[in-house]
């Protein structure tokens, strides 16, 4: 497989082999890669939860916090 890069990316990679974090730019690319899938559920995850937490709320489904502990408290419990 061949990628082509901005001379900017090009530059960054080259820097990060460079540092002695990575060994090669293939390293450096496949953890870039990595990272962005790993954004990529985390904010599916929110997605989910967040469409989950107002279907919740339009069906009145909520809990009235008087304080950050409170709050703290709750979300710590299990369900």
């Amino acid at each position: 497989m061949r990628i082509s890069l901005t001379p900017e990316l090009e530059n960054a990679v080259r820097a990060k082999v460079e540092s002695g974090l990575y060994h090669n730019a293939s390293e450096v690319v496949c953890e870039a890669l990595r990272q962005a899938l790993a954004r990529e559920r985390e904010r599916e995850w929110l997605a989910k939860e967040a469409a989950i937490g107002f279907a919740q709320l339009e069906a009145g489904q909520v809990v009235a916090v008087a304080s950050k502990e409170q709050f703290m408290a709750l979300v710590r419990e299990e369900p």
